[in-house]
């Protein structure tokens, strides 16, 4: 009979033991069950709490959720062993083959004096990766993939702007968002809903082109950082309303309107406070 482990060295390595040990035929059921493929979900979902962890500076939670996503990141790694495709060692090998390669001006014989020379040698080195694996000179050679469609489109405009097909100014950008506001109103005066989709794309678009633009927080940073003031928003407006005796779901919309506006004013002067 196999000894089983039941006590695992605090590293990644012990972590890729304790999730071959979950796999074996004694092990979890669950965790037996789990592909690749069935894993993605879950991927998906700890790199969400990541980054709320992040935007909220909570650095004790981050530490466990970093820790659910590695154990996601080495689950993958591990099934992907038992179908003899690669390894966790495997993993780590090439993205440390890759971090080297594109440090030259660390591990090599260039220099780099600031962040633009930097970037400027790990996109050669991208490039010269690159060459090797397609004879396509598209800078969409390769795909543009994301966890979020806004963070796709920043990545998409910023190849774009690397070959100089760029906006001059903030307001250039300003204008485009203003030209695709007037272009979606034309499309749903005219009841046709294919071109009011279309058009409300385009204005998504424009509105991560400005927010790449300003080169301060990306667009999926904005938007997250909205539906956290509107979800916090709309608790205190709930509680307002619990204080006087009523219900979210009872209320009309003109009612509603009123308390959110007054949760929106009293948590403005919340911020004036501090």
């Amino acid at each position: 009979m196999e000894e089983r482990i039941t006590e695992f060295p605090y590293t990644a390595e012990g972590l890729a033991l304790l999730v071959k040990e979950l796999r074996k035929p004694y092990g979890c059921p669950w965790d037996r069950k789990q592909t690749i493929e069935s894993l993605r979900t879950s991927l998906t979902g700890e790199c969400a709490e990541v980054l709320e962890a992040v935007d909220l500076h909570d650095r004790e939670n981050l530490c466990e959720e970093l820790g659910d996503l590695l154990m996601n990141v080495v689950f993958m790694a591990v099934v992907a062993e038992e179908e003899k495709a690669f390894s966790w060692q495997e993993v780590c090998g090439k993205v440390i083959e890759k971090m080297v390669r594109r440090h030259e001006h660390v591990f090599g014989s260039k220099s780099a004096e600031n962040v633009d020379d930097v970037l400027k040698i790990w996109q050669d080195a991208k490039a010269a990766e690159k060459q090797t694996h397609t004879d396509n000179n598209s800078i969409y050679s390769k795909k543009v993939l994301a966890l979020s469609a806004l963070d796709r489109a920043t990545e998409i405009q910023k190849r774009a702007a690397r070959v100089n097909f760029d906006w001059e100014s903030a307001d250039g950008v300003l204008e485009k968002i203003k030209e695709e506001v007037n272009e979606l109103s034309e499309a749903m005066a005219s009841g046709d809903e294919a071109a009011v989709d279309e058009e409300l794309g385009d204005l998504l678009f424009a509105a991560v082109n400005l927010a790449r633009f300003r080169k301060r927080s990306t667009a999926d940073e904005l938007l997250r950082a909205s539906c956290r003031k509107f979800v916090s928003r709309f608790q205190t407006m709930e509680t307002m309303l619990a204080e006087d005796g009523k219900n979210a779901a009872d209320c009309t919309a003109e009612t509603l309107e009123e308390y959110y506006k007054a949760a929106k004013v009293q948590e403005n002067a919340k911020k004036m406070q501090k």
